[in-house]
């Protein structure tokens, strides 16, 4: 622990690992969740799942003034021969970085992130931050990304109305295909798995493995308030669209979901969206976070079609060697790899991708 005074109200930074960070995770489990609403995304249990999940190293910085938390900062190491190293809060979440109660605070977190990415010799500190804080060592930042959120109001029945005419009428042209919607969690893994490899790859990206999901099924179990769970939508007993929900203290993300091509004339990813945004309003929640989108993208359109509003999302790094957004899946220099893996079999991408995606940023 880095003591910087003896003064009892001067912030004592920690920087936490393994046995440490397990014994620390009530306490900034309290800190994180306190507020509602407040994102599952922001729960420290994610560093175990990333650990389980895609074998990262995982690290909490942490601010405390007489041992009570006063800040967080969970950082995860991306690191693989084929990508470089990277320090990142946080990998396939959209939304983390530094929860502060102070700028002060929020200065010593980086301070202890900025010498972490160094020591580990990091291409880079990624911090995926909303409204951005001010420090001289962020020297980069990438805003090309919105967060897609719609306020939920009391009953279904309220949102159905709300919903724009041409929205409602796809919904009612899915609910003709006859299809059923199915909720579980671990025993619906198998089916959600096969609908993301085969979509993942057809969009040319490799998916993530298997694991990463069941640790977070395993982590979050869904219980009154808060988890994880996976809604399926079936042609008879053929899942044909699938999410995966994370529901916290007021909010519910889909941080995952398909569907099948062949389902798309249907509409059957309109009418699981309808599930997916009845299962939020039923449990309560006052936000649905659709995830987010390149402004103005395909994506972008199909979320605000669902009256989404747009919020800010500012990723800022320190950049030690190499660029802001450089591993984004969007850059123009990896079409023609994207090309190339649209070609493959799924069971070549379900074997091969994880390794790959574990070490992208």
């Amino acid at each position: 622990m880095i003591r910087l005074m003896s003064d009892a109200t001067t912030p004592q930074i920690a920087v936490l690992t393994g046995a440490r960070l397990a014994r620390r995770l009530p306490a900034l489990t309290a800190f994180t969740q306190a507020a509602r609403p407040s994102a599952l995304a922001q729960h420290p249990g994610w560093l175990a799942v990333l650990r389980d999940g895609l074998d990262h190293d995982t690290y909490a910085v942490e601010a405390t003034v007489g041992g009570d938390v006063c800040g967080y900062l969970p950082l995860s190491f991306v690191s693989s021969p084929l990508f470089g190293r990277f320090l990142v809060s946080l990998p396939y979440l959209n939304s983390n970085g530094v929860v502060a109660e102070s700028p002060e605070v929020q200065s010593l977190l980086v301070n202890s992130a900025v010498r972490l990415a160094d020591e580990l010799n990091a291409r880079h500190l990624e911090l995926r931050h909303e409204t951005p804080i001010d420090h001289p060592a962020l020297n980069g930042r990438l805003t090309t990304k919105v967060h897609m959120r719609l306020p939920l109001p009391a009953t279904t029945e309220i949102l159905w109305k709300g919903l724009d005419a041409k929205v409602r009428n796809q919904v009612r042209k899915g609910e003709k295909g006859d299809f059923t919607m199915a909720w579980g969690g671990l025993d619906r893994l198998d089916d959600f798995y096969a609908v993301m490899c085969r979509n993942m790859r057809d969009l040319g990206t490799p998916i993530y493995g298997r694991k990463l999901f069941e640790a977070i099924l395993t982590t979050f179990p869904l219980a009154a308030q808060s988890g994880a769970e996976i809604g399926t939508l079936l042609d008879g007993s053929k899942p044909i669209a699938v999410a995966l929900l994370l529901h916290g203290n007021g909010v519910t993300e889909v941080p995952t979901a398909s569907s099948l091509r062949e389902y798309n004339a249907s509409s059957a990813n309109m009418l699981m969206y309808r599930h997916l945004l009845d299962r939020a309003v039923e449990r309560g929640q006052l936000v649905f976070d659709f995830g987010r989108s390149t402004a103005d993208g395909p994506t972008f359109k199909f979320k605000r079609q669902w009256g989404a509003e747009v919020h800010p999302a500012t990723w800022q790094y320190y950049l030690c060697n190499g660029e802001a957004g450089e591993m984004r899946p969007d850059n123009p220099k990896y079409q023609r790899l994207i090309r190339l893996w649209q070609r493959l079999p799924v069971r070549v991408t379900q074997a091969i991708g994880p390794a790959i995606v574990r070490g992208i940023p």
